[in-house]
């Protein structure tokens, strides 16, 4: 003879626990081998890295540890267009710290040169 049990009531699911806030002290490391590593990209064309290029616009590093990056291209035809966000993602994976990396292109607002540092504009003769 069977007989037909009552569903159990679905438990709720316990929020996971967040992650603590990284100490200053090793969010300044972190953030200063991020910077290591972006200065190792290069666009192809161009013989300057893509930090002092201004091609990054926004890094931010999260508790859980995921680092968001948001960059540009020189131009929206860049023939590296589909390799370039890896190439930072590898990069910026290499940091000690950092669990995930997530990069995300963006023309807005378009890249100008502008954005290059004095380092840049020097290694170009733009003086």
């Amino acid at each position: 003879m069977t007989t037909d049990a009552p569903a159990a009531a679905a438990e709720p699911v316990a929020d996971a626990p967040k992650p603590e806030p990284i100490p200053v002290e090793e969010l300044a490391k972190i953030t200063d081998e991020v910077i290591v590593q972006l200065k190792t990209v290069y666009d192809p064309e161009i013989p300057v890295d893509i930090y002092e290029l201004g091609l990054i616009y926004k890094v931010d590093l999260e508790d859980d540890r995921t680092l968001k990056v948001v960059m540009s291209l020189t131009a929206p035809g860049c023939p590296v267009a589909g390799e370039m966000p890896g190439w930072v993602q590898e990069a910026v994976q290499r940091v000690e710290g950092v669990n995930k990396a997530e990069v995300e292109l963006t023309f807005d607002p378009p890249w100008t040169p502008d954005r290059m540092s004095d380092e840049a504009r020097l290694s170009l003769n733009m003086f």
